[in-house]
């Protein structure tokens, strides 16, 4: 169930729980954070954060693992937090040149303009994992290559519209490779994000804006106006 404009599963009414200011829940589904800790740059770690920390864990990032992290949006820059954080040398695949520096800001060691799958060739078997942010369609094919053996491609990044993707059987089997999804996780993980997170003092970049600024802001996001969360 989808807190805003879905169907409450108890009582049949739509839901509007993205704009409540107060909210009655069982309390096993309370996410406890520190006091004082910049809540508005936590919030997003619910989402954003979960997402991506969910596969990171259960595919044993840390030292010495090698992330690469295509797109650079509100998950990718989670993303690249995270893994840095976790010890990983992460890789940025993104096809915007300006957001080089900022990936790098954001933890990344190293950065890779990726247009098209000769932009890729420089790093096949390079990757442990890669973590596919990106909300529309591409060629899957050129990122899978760059894993090493027994590599996984996670893909996280929904399309706004169903897309099908072209994968060649080759690409998987030549080297034993995998590809996998995830999206959000539990609450026992949620709480270990935001416990990581509090530790390792990461926040989502945010921008906020005023009650009175939502449609503005959502025709923002329609034009693609927006930097993260």
């Amino acid at each position: 169930m989808w807190t805003y404009n879905s169907k409450d599963s108890n009582t049949g009414k739509t839901t509007y729980g993205g704009y409540s200011d107060k909210i009655v829940v069982d309390r096993r589904f309370v996410i406890k954070f520190q006091s004082g800790k910049n809540l508005p740059g936590m919030a997003p770690i619910l989402c954003a954060g979960i997402t991506t920390y969910s596969p990171l864990k259960k595919y044993g990032v840390g030292p010495g693992k090698n992330v690469a992290v295509a797109g650079l949006g509100g998950l990718g820059h989670m993303a690249v937090k995270i893994a840095s954080s976790m010890g990983a040398n992460v890789t940025v695949f993104t096809s915007s040149e300006n957001k080089i520096n900022e990936a790098k800001r954001l933890g990344a060691s190293e950065v890779v303009a990726f247009r098209s799958r000769n932009d890729l060739k420089g790093k096949n078997l390079s990757f442990d994992l890669i973590m596919d942010t990106i909300p529309a369609n591409h060629d899957i094919n050129a990122l899978m290559s760059t894993l090493k053996p027994n590599g996984t491609l996670v893909l996280v990044g929904l399309p706004e519209k169903s897309v099908n993707y072209t994968l060649s059987p080759f690409i998987l089997t030549d080297s034993n490779r995998s590809v996998s999804g995830s999206n959000i996780g539990g609450i026992p993980e949620t709480q270990e994000i935001v416990d990581f997170c509090q530790k390792h003092d990461i926040r989502s970049d945010v921008e906020i804006i005023p009650f009175n600024g939502l449609d503005e802001a959502y025709n923002r996001i329609t034009k693609n106006d927006v930097k993260y969360r």
